[in-house]
């Protein structure tokens, strides 16, 4: 299995990821755009994913603990998502209004495999801090081994 990179700069409110999946970059762009899919990697495997809503604006969906907690997530999408650019996306968890993040994703193929590129900025990098200070570590390579397990079923 391909390895997931989290680079956090110390003193920048950047958080850049990459990974290499076996797959075309057409399938990676369905993968990150269509909400059925979304739902089936993003976020750690001990939460379920419900999507509240997902449309060519944006979107609210919610992670769901055994106990029934919920961890709500919202942002809107900036301009059509394409192979050419990318995704461009603003990112906020509603447990941390106001700490809103940027980000943009793309997707480089070569041979039938895709380089997916993620790069995040928010406002601030005691923002960006309390982001990884959350886990966010382990929900980023969580969702990037079901992606990658997703990918091969489809």
């Amino acid at each position: 299995m391909s390895e997931t990179v989290i680079t956090a700069e110390p003193g920048s409110p950047y958080i850049t990821i990459s990974r290499d999946f076996d797959a075309p970059a057409a399938l990676l762009l369905r993968a990150y755009t269509e909400p059925d899919l979304v739902a089936q990697w993003l976020g750690p495997r001990r939460l379920t994913m419900k999507v509240d809503h997902w449309d060519a604006h944006g979107y609210r969906y919610l992670h769901v603990d055994a106990d029934g907690s919920e961890y709500a997530f919202r942002g809107v999408f900036h301009g059509t998502p394409s192979l050419e650019d990318g995704l461009v996306q603003t990112f906020e968890f509603e447990g941390a209004p106001g700490e809103i993040a940027l980000e943009r994703v793309r997707f480089e193929e070569k041979d039938g495999r895709t380089t997916v590129r993620s790069v995040s900025v928010g406002f601030s990098v005691e923002g960006r801090d309390a982001m990884i200070a959350s886990g966010m570590e382990h929900g980023i390579r969580d969702s990037y081994d079901r992606l990658a397990e997703l990918l091969a079923k489809l």
